[in-house]
């Protein structure tokens, strides 16, 4: 019996833009930091960025290494500190790297939306299952893009990869997602937009695999095919039929 669901965000639910390379969120970014007392040039932030992302992620030891935004530009900011940074007042200073990271992913975003049917769907479902999301990405970020987008009430639990420090297709996180919603692998079906991350990882951990055929993400077979594909989301409504009766039958 299909007890519940489990999504992931971006790409599946969300349809997100961002550029990271892009010259003017560093510009805005540095700009904003020269408020707080550190001057660097936009390609010194630039450099230091991705070289403490990547430091991050090799260090980690881990497998699928998740980084931490909030720590990459803690680290910065605690680096290129000036006496006029350590005179902020003290809760400005402490929240800075949050906010940092905030202005990051504001100045590098271009769309934001949620992909067509997603809310009457999830209406249509939430009656029947318990529905929950693990997301690759950072919390900082995924959270408040989750209440811009009106989701921030569907899912419970949520778990998100940076407070982990390891992403998908990390087994250890579809096993953590189901003992909190205190369900076994079978009863639970996963609804993603990429065939490696999201339908291979959950298909390793068990569980059957709603592949969402979006225009973002990996979608070539990676040896275990999904149970079923959707072209649009309230596809969704069918899939589970399918898969609750496929269920029944075994």
């Amino acid at each position: 019996m299909i007890r519940g669901l489990i999504f992931d965000i971006n790409g599946t639910t969300s349809d997100i833009l961002t550029n990271e390379g892009h010259d003017d969120m560093y510009r805005t970014l540095a700009y904003f930091l020269d408020y707080q007392g550190i001057a660097l040039r936009p390609e010194e932030l630039r450099e230091r960025y991705f070289a403490i992302n990547k430091r991050q992620r090799k260090e980690s030891g881990e497998e699928f290494p998740e980084f931490d935004a909030v720590a990459v530009f803690k680290e910065i900011i605690d680096q290129c500190a000036s006496d006029y940074t350590n005179k902020l007042p003290s809760a400005k200073r402490r929240l800075l790297p949050t906010v940092c990271a905030e202005v990051f992913r504001a100045a590098s975003r271009f769309k934001l939306e949620l992909y067509p049917g997603v809310i009457s769907t999830l209406d249509a479902l939430k009656s029947r299952y318990s529905l929950a999301a693990l997301s690759d990405g950072q919390s900082v970020w995924g959270l408040p893009e989750l209440h811009s987008l009106g989701l921030d009430g569907y899912f419970n639990p949520l778990l998100i990869s940076s407070d982990f420090g390891y992403r998908k297709p990390d087994g250890r996180l579809f096993a953590l997602i189901l003992k909190k919603m205190r369900l076994t692998a079978d009863e639970a079906i996963f609804v993603g937009n990429d065939m490696y991350r999201d339908v291979f990882g959950a298909k390793t951990a068990g569980l059957k695999t709603v592949f969402f055929k979006s225009n973002q993400g990996d979608q070539r077979s990676r040896g275990l095919e999904a149970d079923y594909i959707i072209y649009n989301f309230p596809e969704l409504l069918e899939a589970t039929r399918f898969l609750e009766a496929q269920t029944a039958d075994s």
